[in-house]
């Protein structure tokens, strides 16, 4: 490769926005897997423990707030640059409060510094999402996207593996917490140093159009419904194969939990980097559509590795060649598509658009379990894993269907207008918005019943299935509304 294709790395902003996804990484194992190892430890129940995990909804539901970091700008630091600071400086200081607690005498504080953690750190991705959007032109988006993975990942390994083995040893929980707070001033650092994104594009005017605009530009393009279903569909297949690896690997083929978790956490993580910055590099040279295009067909090969796995017999090299070329190719799909999320959105709302993609792309990592699970029971490994190939092919269909649209805003970063089937595209939008509203109520009630065990779950559960229902039809009959649109026009 070129030497000019690495060159990028090493500008000003390669450094800034590394930094920045390793702030934006660090907080997450904080209030997820690290303190459920300390409440473990600290022999708090199974039921509390298990209720703390509803503070990560907080990643989830993110984008309820983010129209405020679109409409309002603090008087420091500028648009983006502001909210980036201000979030690092609150995740600083609640993460030290972290650390004063004692998990058998403070739980509940514990639990509010979490959900505040939870909800500092969604905030900053938000706006951090929004920062690399405004920054990076369209033939840098590969790379910063490689970049900012990085960072991320980086830092959950800090958070996660290195904090867990520093609390064990040598520093304590106690401690151990107050380190990662540290941390923070790295993107405290990154953040003041970080050049302010110019643009053109003028913010929302009142709270109103901040949260109205972005949901009328974006359903108001050509496709938009079907590129809805592209972000869901297009890493399926990858959460497919993930989503029960771990049990595959331990129970399916007979490998002991401390050679999966050397092999999974440290090959594997050196291959997502390895890919994503690789994914990065080639974006340089390919056009969107091409690297999605290849990136996925070898994002869905990559799954023909653990089928090795479930029709041989046990061997520690094959399982090690598995995970390496699974990450890699994810981690290289997972640059392209990074990279279409911020292509994807206006950057007059680009906190609010981003924050609405990602947690819609999220719906297939959360959501496959169930399914996986009821697969492989009923039909074993080897064919789960053939299947997760075929998973991947719906995304890739519609990304042949997209192509024009995704050329046409590659090349004049903007967005081809809808004319087509005005009333019915009300319906389906309709329909998305009361499903997640549902959605909403769910999360809501779960907290409830959680706290106050009166026997509603059953309706809880309910309540999901009708939010997600709708919103499944909505996407549904809103992407065969836009496949009818581009008959008619004769874009396919």
């Amino acid at each position: 490769m070129p030497n000019a294709y690495f060159a990028v790395f090493t500008h000003r902003n390669a450094a800034i926005l590394l930094l920045l996804g390793f702030a934006s990484g660090l907080p997450l194992a904080l209030t997820s897997g690290t303190l459920q190892a300390w409440m473990t430890v600290a022999g708090v129940d199974l039921k509390t423990i298990g209720f703390f995990s509803l503070v990560g909804q907080a990643y989830v539901f993110k984008f309820l707030w983010s129209p405020l970091m679109d409409r309002y700008t603090l008087p420091f630091l500028g648009r983006r640059r502001g909210w980036l600071l201000l979030t690092q400086l609150a995740l600083m200081v609640t993460v030290l409060a972290m650390g004063t607690m004692d998990p058998t005498r403070h739980l509940w504080w514990l639990a509010g510094l979490a959900v505040i953690v939870a909800f500092c750190s969604a905030s900053q991705d938000i706006v951090f999402d929004a920062y690399k959007t405004d920054l990076l032109p369209a033939e840098e988006r590969g790379t910063g996207a490689a970049l900012s993975v990085l960072g991320y990942r980086l830092a959950m390994l800090v958070s996660g593996g290195l904090a867990l083995w520093l609390a064990d040893r040598y520093l304590g929980w106690q401690a151990t917490y107050w380190l990662m707070a540290g941390l923070m001033l790295i993107g405290i650092i990154a953040t003041l140093y970080a050049p302010e994104p110019h643009t053109d594009a003028s913010p929302p005017r009142t709270l109103e159009q901040a949260v109205a605009e972005p949901l009328r530009d974006f359903f108001g393009r050509n496709n938009a419904w079907l590129l809805l279903l592209l972000i869901v569909l297009y890493k399926m297949g990858d959460a497919f194969a993930g989503s029960l690896s771990t049990t595959f690997l331990i129970r399916g083929v007979g490998f002991d939990a401390g050679e999966v978790g050397l092999v999974n956490k440290t090959l594997g993580l050196f291959a997502t980097i390895v890919g994503a910055l690789f994914g990065g590099v080639l974006m340089q040279r390919l056009t969107m559509f091409r690297a999605l295009m290849y990136f996925g067909i070898l994002q869905a090969i990559s799954n023909f590795g653990y089928w090795v796995l479930a029709v041989t017999d046990k061997n520690l090299l094959t399982m090690g060649s598995a995970i390496f070329l699974e990450n890699l190719c994810g981690g290289m799909g997972t640059a392209a598509f990074v990279a279409l999320l911020m292509t994807l959105c206006n950057k007059s709302f680009s906190a609010t658009q981003f924050a609405l993609l990602s947690a819609l792309s999220a719906v297939g990592r959360v959501y496959v379990g169930p399914v996986a699970g009821w697969f492989v029971e009923l039909h074993g490994w080897p064919l789960f894993y053939l299947f997760s190939i075929i998973a991947a092919l719906p995304g890739l269909a519609l990304l042949a269907i997209c192509r024009q649209t995704l050329e046409y805003t590659q090349k004049t970063d903007d967005f081809m207008p809808r004319t087509e089937f005005a009333s019915g595209y009300r319906w389906a939008l309709r329909a998305l918005l009361a499903g997640g509203a549902l959605m909403l109520l769910w999360l809501v009630l779960t907290a409830v019943f959680a706290l106050y065990p009166i026997g509603g779950a059953p309706y809880a559960e309910g309540v999901l299935s009708a939010g997600a229902a709708l919103c499944l039809i909505g996407i549904c009959a809103g992407g065969l509304l836009d496949f009818m649109a581009l008959r008619r026009t004769r874009l396919i």
